[in-house]
């Protein structure tokens, strides 16, 4: 007998509800005291970065910036359940993974003005720039993963795109392929409502995004994206599933991104009404995992206070690091695209200092 739609099992993770109680006591990960201060830690230098870097951006001292706040626990939880060695390949909103992964704020500052030097990503960090083309990534991810399987190593892919992403053809053909092969990659949607200013509702008749994960012959997992807990857990299942050499897994976090799509002018006021925005302040992913640690005496004022101050130290260094960048050249920018320049980049080189080509 043929399975009908409902009887392909998308499961809906969540450990801890809007108030920070739990409210799935089997699926609280086994993570100690240090751990949970850490994710709250993490959640809240993110906070503030994204705040400044809002404020950067309109002071014309960053270049492109989409902003994360009210996606942290989808962001933060996720990356945490994966270990240095695993590969990860975000998007461009996908900042805080890659800097939590390793790569170097200043870089990422510099990423954001389109210099070259923030592309250069230091060899022991796996982290694949972050790609601006929307759901290319998807399509790389399997690559990534295929070199894993084929040198027996226990890493994982694990990538990231919105709910807007999930429309891309990239995105089928990366689930379609990584499912055939049986590859270790896991694939997360942050599904954050809208995709610019198309609601989620107008970019496809599925149910879930999720259950698209039926059609590449993969798991589904929805996962309320404003609990860090939830996210943690499905995305660390999925991870040392892909580690064991059962496949891929597509996972769908329910989220919201309070601020514009990006700063380029996005006016999300034009598209969203301030009740559907209240409702969703109401779910504050930093609120609720703070009630929960102050609940077990793990988190205070005190804590959140000194979590800022040193937060904003750090940024301010890496900005200073960022704005002592050596100049970019248009001779050097050539110079760093192949290890032997083509002979069009040769030319196009002469052209420009006045010196002949070889």
């Amino acid at each position: 007998m043929s399975k009908t739609l409902t009887e392909h099992s998308i499961s809906y993770v969540q450990v801890l509800d809007e108030n920070g109680k739990v409210v799935s006591p089997d699926l609280v990960p086994n993570l100690t005291d240090d751990q949970l201060r850490e994710l709250m830690s993490r959640m809240v230098f993110t906070r503030i970065l994204d705040q400044r870097a809002v404020k950067l951006t309109r002071q014309g001292r960053l270049g492109f910036y989409a902003p994360v706040s009210g996606q942290e626990a989808s962001m933060i939880g996720s990356e945490y359940a994966t270990v240095k060695e695993d590969f990860l390949l975000p998007g461009y909103r996908d900042i805080p993974q890659s800097l939590f992964h390793g790569y170097p704020l200043h870089q990422l500052f510099l990423y954001s003005r389109g210099h070259q030097l923030g592309g250069r990503v230091p060899a022991d960090v796996n982290v694949m720039i972050p790609q601006i083309i929307i759901g290319a990534q998807i399509v790389q991810t399997p690559g990534v993963a295929l070199g894993f399987k084929l040198r027996g190593e226990k890493h994982v892919a694990v990538t990231y795109t919105g709910d807007g992403g999930s429309s891309q053809g990239d995105f089928y053909e990366g689930m379609n392929f990584a499912g055939a092969m049986n590859l270790p990659a896991v694939f997360i949607v942050q599904n954050n409502q809208y995709a610019i200013s198309v609601p989620r509702e107008k970019q496809t008749k599925a149910e879930t995004i999720a259950q698209k994960a039926i059609a590449a012959g993969i798991p589904g997992v929805q996962v309320d994206g404003m609990d860090v807990l939830g996210v943690y857990a499905a995305t660390h299942q999925a991870v040392e599933r892909a580690r064991n050499g059962e496949g891929p897994t597509l996972i769908e976090a329910v989220t919201f991104r309070y601020g514009p799509h990006t700063m380029a002018g996005d006016d999300p006021t034009r598209y969203r009404t301030k009740e559907t925005e209240a409702s969703w302040e109401s779910k504050d992913p930093l609120i609720r995992f703070r009630n929960y640690l102050e609940s077990k005496n793990l988190w205070s004022k005190e804590d959140e206070e000194k979590t800022i101050e040193e937060a904003k130290e750090t940024i301010n260094e890496a900005l200073k690091k960022a704005d002592n960048a050596e100049k970019m050249t248009v001779e050097g920018l050539i110079d760093s695209m192949f290890e032997e320049p083509t002979h069009e980049l040769k030319r196009q080189r002469a052209e420009i200092t006045g010196e002949g080509a070889n």
